[in-house]
């Protein structure tokens, strides 16, 4: 049974930092492509960023480029997002994704239950 926990989130001030865990088991974690996808309230899915199988090829949205960096531990079955600096328009609940390839392009077929981040003061 494919299993994506994520963990880390809490409240944070602005310009802030926090950096969310997403374990995974369940399938070969070294050979797909993982994502960070947000919802913020009242508001639709935005994907955030992606790191392939091989940790080969990072991407970003604009909004949080030079300011959050995606990694993985193969070894340890866990995807990493660190956040700094963090804004008001950061607070979402963030989901980890595990791609259908060892790239993203293509589509998720598994997602974690999600984990809140509020930035406020």
């Amino acid at each position: 049974e494919v299993q994506l926990v994520e963990s880390g989130g809490g409240l944070v001030q602005p310009g802030g930092s926090l950096r969310l865990s997403c374990a995974a088991s369940g399938f070969t974690f070294s050979s797909y492509g993982l994502s960070w996808v947000r919802q913020a309230p009242g508001k639709g899915l935005e994907w955030v960023s992606a790191i392939s199988s091989g940790v080969t090829s990072t991407s970003y949205v604009d909004s949080v480029k030079g300011r959050f960096t995606i990694s993985r531990d193969n070894a340890k079955n866990t995807l990493y997002l660190q956040m700094n600096s963090l804004k008001p328009e950061d607070t979402a609940v963030y989901y980890c994704a595990k791609a259908v390839e060892s790239g993203w392009g293509r589509g998720y077929d598994y997602w974690g239950q999600g984990t809140q981040v509020t930035v406020s003061s």
